[in-house]
């Protein structure tokens, strides 16, 4: 019996272990809370967070480099969307949204091509203090500027609560097709990897000594 016991403890120490971190799984139109996986590619490594700056899994997680049975959302430039989570993010960092348009259907797409920001959720400082938005959800909306066609979008939270560790990106990528868009040209892009540096001040922020500015790393965000 004390055996039992024994094995049923340590699969709850592990269980708690595995999910002791979040994943963006939904993505929906508006701000209703979507369908895990229905238009967001599933990642391969649970919720555990990516940290090799080299990986090509910075793009859309593990096991996410193509859509496999990923349904792809219809959005209008300008429309709003929401990211949901399996559980609030509560890692300081930054999050960031991104996009890359993929060369033809979404779901064949990689990644590989250049990527633009459209949002960066960064620290509010108010009396020497630091605030992140830490949040179940993210809502934000397709810039009404760009060109009509199928993208990669991409969320990333990047966290960075313990200095002198290494950040943690938690990542996921949803699929959409973006109608009555315009003629603009996002800039600047990144490719990913790449697009973060080990020495990017956003990246080895101690945010809990004399933490009093922040530059989220990556490209500056792109406006219409």
């Amino acid at each position: 019996m004390k055996n039992v016991v024994a094995l049923i403890a340590t699969a709850a120490l592990a269980a708690q272990g595995v999910s002791g971190h979040y994943i963006f799984q939904a993505l929906s139109k508006g701000t209703a809370k979507g369908t895990m996986y229905e238009f967001v590619r599933r990642n391969s490594n649970y919720n555990s967070p990516v940290t090799d700056l080299s990986s090509k899994d910075l793009r859309c997680n593990v096991g996410g480099a193509t859509g496999g049975n990923t349904s792809t959302l219809e959005l209008n430039a300008g429309d709003p969307f929401t990211f949901t989570l399996d559980t609030a993010v509560y890692h300081q960092g930054p999050t960031s949204l991104y996009m890359s348009k993929a060369p033809g259907t979404v779901d064949e797409y990689d990644g590989s091509g250049d990527w633009f920001k459209i949002n960066d959720w960064a620290p509010i400082f108010n009396g020497g203090s630091a605030s992140w938005t830490m949040s179940g959800s993210y809502s934000y909306t397709i810039p009404k500027c760009i060109p009509s066609g199928e993208y990669l979008l991409r969320i990333q939270q990047l966290a960075i609560h313990n200095p002198g560790g290494v950040p943690q990106f938690y990542i996921s990528c949803g699929q959409v097709k973006v109608s009555g868009g315009g003629s603009s040209s996002p800039s600047p892009t990144a490719k990913i990897p790449g697009a973060f540096k080990a020495t990017d001040p956003g990246y080895t922020a101690n945010i809990y000594s004399n933490f009093h500015s922040y530059i989220v790393p990556g490209p500056s965000v792109f406006t219409c």
